[in-house]
């Protein structure tokens, strides 16, 4: 792992002190979020992480490495600059031998925390079952990492251009528990609700790191999500947001957009549908998800 694996200063620091540590994605970063604001949300993330006791790890491929961690003059080279590879499970082995960048995605995220032993992870919201998958089979990559790596997604459900119902029954078969923080239905991203219950409803930290330890003591394998609606100040209407995805399916079907190219659309499409205010919706949901990650990690690095 030597040869492939790169720690920052920080993160190593607290792998030798035991301090917990909490993945985040590039992805976001390269393509979830315009130039400048996701530069800035990523500092703000990690600071927020680092506020409340744990220290960032965002993963990122560079030069051959997977780098678990990244200066701050690689955040702003990763958000600033065009051609970054968008890397999920199959793209790693190839884009680090070719000595790629590559920004990581849920899935690659998932993996790389894995080998960097590192047990959550904080995204926005996660992949999943896309509408019309029953003939496309447009699956997300991020379901089936989650279904084999030990990594808990804390995540503002899945977002909601998706079938949301399908998604959670491929969760379902492949064992993987979907908790809602202090809710009992799926967030669906940009809302704080859809009409999915999710499996298990947690109303403190203990109850998800004390689950989680007992999942992974028992060798069953697997990550879990951990659904955390959006602050309800920053919730969008639900007849809005659902008005706006279904203009933006149309739209995508008639240009031919389809596999990795649909979501990076739609996401631009609906923030230019809300006139922005999508985007604010975003930046408010990661930040959020950064604070509970941040303590589940405190949590569960005091049980182990």
């Amino acid at each position: 792992m030597k040869n492939y694996l790169e720690l920052s200063e920080e993160v190593l620091t607290a792998k030798e002190t035991g301090k917990p540590i909490v993945a985040l994605e590039s992805t976001i970063i390269s393509h979830g979020m315009p130039y400048p604001q996701n530069v800035q949300t990523a500092r703000e993330v990690e600071q927020i992480i680092r506020d409340n006791g744990a220290v960032p790890a965002t993963i990122a491929l560079v030069d051959g490495k997977i780098k678990i961690g990244l200066t701050d003059e690689e955040l702003e080279e990763f958000g600033n600059s065009t051609g970054v590879a968008k890397a999920s499970r199959r793209d790693l082995g190839y884009l680090l031998a070719t000595k790629q960048k590559g920004a990581t995605t849920v899935a690659a995220t998932m993996i790389c925390a894995e080998l960097a032993d590192i047990k959550i992870f904080v995204t926005g919201g996660i992949g999943g079952v896309h509408r019309g998958a029953e003939t496309t089979m447009d699956i997300s990559a991020d379901l089936e990492e989650l279904a084999q790596t030990n990594v808990a997604v804390v995540c503002a459900g899945a977002k909601s251009i998706l079938d949301l119902g399908l998604t959670m029954e491929y969760l379902e078969t492949k064992g993987v528990p979907v908790i809602g923080f202090e809710t009992d239905v799926l967030p669906a991203f940009y809302t704080r609700s859809s009409a999915y219950p999710v499996n298990f409803q947690a109303n403190d930290i203990e109850t998800i790191t004390t689950t989680l330890k007992a999942k992974w003591d028992l060798q069953l394998n697997g990550g879990a999500v951990i659904a955390n609606p959006i602050p309800e100040a920053y919730a969008m209407p639900e007849d809005v947001i659902n008005n706006a995805i279904q203009s933006a399916l149309k739209e995508a079907e008639e240009k031919g957009i389809a596999g990795k190219d649909t979501t990076p659309f739609l996401l631009g499409k609906i923030k230019e549908m809300t006139g922005g205010k999508s985007l604010e919706s975003n930046i408010a949901l990661v930040k959020n998800n950064a604070l509970l990650g941040a303590k589940l990690a405190v949590g569960l690095n005091n049980l182990s």
